[in-house]
């Protein structure tokens, strides 16, 4: 990567490329895909996939349950980009190089960004296997993407008072009602990670108000909305937190997890997604 403050030129290079492979698409809402949600790509209508290492700038995820491509085409009629899969800090990736593909996705023109992950339950109320809306989040992570030289086009000091757009995730609780698929909401910790959490960790976070925590997502959001992007977005809960269940936490268990809800996510992000262009177009964010 080139310094810091060159980061939206390069970011601009990048989605460059991407258009002379996708001319004509101009996505309006990007989305994330978490540990085991990849296969929802499977939906994407004339789906043109790219290799993120074919992308100059992208990270290389080496997680299971994240396949590292970007797919560009339709879900439900609305023009998308999609990352398979996401870089982690914790694979030693700095905050500014693991959200560098946001900021691509920025240059592509997306004005909304759906971000998903998998977690584990904190809430008593919470069960894995539920889906829970992003109401807010804690960042635990120990960094901030935005640390450093300013970058061209993104201010200094961004709002975070809403970063989970009450609008959209109205829109969400709508997509479930019509689905059928239930929806939690709740708060999102975000932890540095690779180790899952210890039980006396697990109870600080719920004092602090965490209803589920993980080791993503909130990097991500925090540029969007530094660009002006507005974010919605859904963790899987797949397993109880550390000391809230009796088994020991696993990643297969996560990846189990999420295929099983595979179909009821695929189903409930359609709707979504279709439902928020709508409402990007009636009244797109200034």
């Amino acid at each position: 990567m080139s310094a810091p403050a060159d980061l939206t030129e390069r970011a601009g290079r990048s989605a460059a490329a991407i258009r002379t492979r996708s001319p004509g698409v101009s996505p309006r809402i990007g989305l994330v895909l978490g540990s085991g949600l990849g296969g929802l790509t499977d939906c994407i209508e004339g789906a043109l996939r790219i290799p993120y290492e074919e992308i100059d700038g992208f990270p290389e995820p080496g997680v299971e349950g994240h396949a590292g491509e970007l797919v560009l085409g339709e879900l439900g009629g609305v023009p998308c980009v999609v990352m398979r899969g996401r870089a982690h800090l914790y694979e030693g990736h700095s905050a500014r190089l693991a959200t560098f593909p946001v900021r691509v996705l920025a240059e592509l023109g997306i004005q909304a960004l759906f971000l998903s992950n998998a977690a584990g339950a904190i809430n008593p109320d919470f069960v894995p296997g539920d889906l829970m809306i992003i109401r807010d989040h804690l960042n635990l992570t120990g960094t901030n993407p935005l640390v450093g030289p300013p970058v061209s086009g993104e201010p200094r000091f961004p709002d975070m008072t809403a970063a989970w757009d009450v609008e959209l995730r109205s829109i969400l609780r709508e997509a479930s009602n019509e689905t059928g698929v239930p929806l939690q909401e709740g708060v999102y910790a975000a932890l540095l990670g690779p180790s899952f959490e210890t039980p006396a960790e697990i109870r600080m976070l719920g004092k602090l108000g965490a209803d589920a925590v993980g080791m993503s997502t909130v990097p991500e959001l925090i540029v969007a909305r530094a660009r002006g992007i507005r974010c919605f977005g859904v963790s899987c809960l797949t397993n109880y937190a550390a000391g809230l269940g009796d088994a020991a936490l696993d990643h297969e268990e996560v990846i189990a997890t999420t295929h099983r809800v595979a179909k009821s996510f695929r189903d409930l992000l359609t709707a979504a997604v279709t439902a928020a262009d709508r409402c990007l177009t009636a009244a797109p964010s200034g």
